[in-house]
């Protein structure tokens, strides 16, 4: 291994040398799993606020964002205005370039209001879980050490307000408008709500006395000419999937450029209005959503608060959107609805990441939803998340058993997980990614950065994937999801697929339990569809003559729901501590 150093971690920052689309080692094709992004097309190397100043120049009296369940709509410039004025408020309070604020609440106008008036000074916005409980919002404020706070005051089962409260007793003794001094949350200094202006909450301010300031031009052109592109600008937590959240610290250009260019492959310009009912806290409501439409001139829709099927497909409707974001679930519970009141004659685009999305339903996409340019993306929190899309003009066979090719300024090899070679095409092994969307760091933990991203640049995503002859890549598992049952490899994900082919079948989620004489053995978890009925000899039966046995699952359980994240992704861990306490009496049997 190469020594790490500051020369070394400074080449992920480096432009990709100028190649094309990806190397071709003979007229046949790649021979090895090693692609380069086109980089005809440069960087953008502004800042958000910078990039989002040149918007409103060109695109000035056009709406961008549009709050259904508010009932607010605003145009590039009266955004501004707003922004400008919490900027202004944010500066005179103290606040400066690399100071962090954290958003602890749900999709609404006021989440994209703060969000750009922080990214427009160089304030670090840190993304909050709205899901969060009082240990997870606690070591996530002080991990990051926030200084600023914006809340609801509740929202579905969470009561922001006491929990804060619980934190910070303090608050309660806390004169209004003064700053706060916690002893559970040190850096805390300022708590911002945003519900009815007339409730107040001790020590909490409302977030008009933000927006309630004169514009001082003057003071934010002049916080803006300490920014770099390659400034920390966002906190975003992993999802937690494994049970454990990192902080990525996501830069101007990394989360700018990344929804600049997932923008462009969906042919994203001014006419176009996507409808964003996924989860702003994550990167694919901010980055996929936000980022491509602003940056592209195009609008926005925030259907409510949180997912809602009805809510989205009355939202898509009613402001005539041609493009609409979510994961497979989402467009799987739209389907499932009495479409004939609505209009989709404008909707082209969107995009479906998360999971594997099955064929029938990105036909469904297609041919009820008018979904043709429907394209699939495959990232990560730490890569700002986007490395692979489909195209618009992909087939969709395509579209459903890959995740497209590589994107602009991102280089990617699948490896051998053990000796590090670079893998032949078709062949599995772990995805690295570099450029510049590759995160700056795990945000104050040094060892879980120098453990992610190796000397060279690259971040090792811990997916397993395959790319083909024509740089197409499939994610075909997660090297810990890899189940070795008696020295043979098996993958969740395949298993997952042939399930799927059973018409009485939903969802399935398949895991390694342990197992005392072979490691593991294969567990599935499935949810049926509405009104069907399965035993566990069925789906062995089913399985019979068509899967190698050891690939067969051992247990079967069915359910109803998964354990999900916020972002959409199944919490296998989860499923795997279940199984082992129904089958072992304990979470884990080793």
């Amino acid at each position: 291994m190469k020594p790490r150093g500051i020369t070394k971690l400074a080449n992920r920052y480096a432009s990709t040398p100028k190649r094309t689309f990806f190397d071709l080692s003979n007229d046949r094709g790649l021979t090895k799993a090693h692609v380069i992004g086109d980089t005809s097309e440069p960087l953008l190397t502004e800042t958000i606020g910078e990039n989002y100043k040149r918007q409103v120049n060109v695109f000035g009296s056009r709406n961008v964002i549009n709050c259904a369940e508010q009932k607010i709509s605003e145009t590039f410039s009266e955004l501004d205005e707003n922004i400008i004025r919490v900027s202004t408020r944010l500066l005179q309070l103290g606040y400066k370039k690399g100071d962090r604020i954290g958003i602890f609440m749900p999709n609404n106008y006021e989440w994209i209001l703060l969000a750009f008036a922080c990214m427009h000074v160089g304030i670090i916005l840190t993304n909050l879980n709205p899901a969060y409980r009082l240990t997870e919002l606690e070591h996530a404020i002080n991990l990051s050490e926030c200084k600023g706070l914006v809340i609801v005051p509740n929202f579905k089962s969470s009561d922001y307000i006491s929990m804060v409260l619980e934190l910070c007793p303090e608050l309660m003794r806390t004169k209004y408008g003064t700053d706060l001094h916690s002893k559970k949350l040190p850096s805390l200094r300022h708590v911002w709500h945003c519900g009815p202006e007339g409730d107040r909450f001790y020590g909490v301010q409302h977030i008009n006395d933000l927006l309630n300031c004169d514009k001082d031009f003057a003071m934010v052109n002049s916080a803006q000419t300490n920014l770099s592109c390659h400034d920390v600008i966002n906190i975003q937590f992993t999802s937690g999937t494994t049970g454990k959240s990192k902080a990525a610290a996501l830069t101007h250009s990394n989360i700018l450029n990344n929804g600049y260019f997932v923008g462009g492959r969906m042919n994203l310009s001014e006419v176009d209005r996507i409808c964003i009912p996924v989860p702003l806290f994550h990167c694919f409501g901010l980055v996929l959503g936000v980022l491509a439409c602003v940056t592209h001139g195009s609008s926005f829709v925030l259907p409510g608060a949180s997912f809602d099927a009805m809510a989205a497909l009355q939202a898509t409707h009613d402001y005539e959107c041609t493009g609409l974001h979510g994961v497979p679930t989402m467009f799987t519970s739209y389907l499932e609805k009495d479409l004939k009141k609505y209009n989709f004659n404008k909707l082209r685009t969107g995009i479906m990441a998360g999971s594997t999305c099955p064929i029938v339903t990105m036909q469904q996409c297609i041919d009820v939803l008018n979904l043709r340019d429907m394209t699939i993306c495959y990232g990560m929190t730490e890569t700002s998340p986007v490395s692979f899309q489909s195209s618009i003009d992909d087939p969709v066979h395509r579209r459903v058993t890959t995740i497209g090719k590589i994107h602009p300024h991102v280089e990617c090899k699948v490896i051998n997980p053990t000796t590090g070679e670079t893998c032949d095409v078709n062949v599995p092994g772990e995805l690295c990614t570099k450029g510049y969307l590759v995160m700056k760091e795990y945000w104050a933990q040094p060892q879980a950065t120098k453990d992610a991203i190796d000397e060279d640049g690259f971040m090792h995503t811990g997916d397993m994937a395959i790319i083909d002859k024509e740089g197409y890549a499939s994610i075909v598992g997660r090297i810990k999801d890899l189940i070795i049952r008696g020295g043979e490899n098996i993958s969740p994900r395949e298993i997952e697929e042939f399930l799927m082919t059973n018409n009485k079948v939903s969802n399935v989620s398949v895991v390694g339990v342990y197992d005392s004489k072979f490691g593991e053995q294969v567990c599935a978890w499935i949810i049926l569809k509405k009104g069907q009925v399965m035993t566990e000899s069925d789906v062995v039966n089913f399985c019979r003559e068509k899967v190698a046995h050891y690939k067969i699952p051992k247990y079967i359980f069915f359910t109803e729901t998964f354990p999900m994240t916020l972002s959409g992704k199944v919490q296998k861990f989860v499923l795997r501590d279940d199984a082992n306490q129904r089958i072992h009496g304990k979470k884990s049997g080793f």
